[in-house]
């Protein structure tokens, strides 16, 4: 997850905890991360290689680099193309909208306005994402 918002991305981790689910989540806070980590350069916390994601989730106003440009920046790069991202922000403007799936976003949701919201929101990804959708094998 790629979102300046310290307290949303705590939302998403406890959710997906409170649903019981098994993902492994990194987070990161703003576009600019997300490239670094996407590169492989996951210096900021292990100084390790970093796990390519099965699935981002994308805040689209982020300082740095924010999500527009992060989101175009991925889905022009050969190697990181194929993974689905879903932009997960607060904006509801028809123009954010369209610049998302127009750029190759997979899908376009707004940030759940409860702590339920959350929690219903990650086992209704983790089921489309990971139990009915099939994605490519990374090499």
């Amino acid at each position: 997850m790629a979102d300046d918002d310290a307290e949303d991305r705590l939302l998403l981790e406890e959710a997906v905890r409170d649903a019981g689910l098994a993902h492994r989540i990194c987070t990161v806070a703003d576009g600019e991360a997300l490239l670094d980590y996407l590169g492989g350069c996951d210096h900021y916390r292990t100084g390790q290689p970093s796990p390519r994601p099965d699935l981002i989730l994308l805040d689209l106003n982020m300082p740095r680099r924010d999500g527009r440009e992060a989101l175009r920046l991925v889905k022009q790069d050969r190697r990181l193309r194929r993974i689905p991202v879903v932009v997960l922000t607060t904006s509801t403007s028809e123009a954010d909208v369209a610049l998302a799936y127009d750029a190759g976003a997979s899908s376009f949701i707004s940030k759940p306005p409860t702590f339920q919201g959350w929690v219903d929101l990650v086992r209704l990804l983790d089921r489309y994402w990971f139990g009915l959708v099939e994605l490519p094998h990374w090499e």
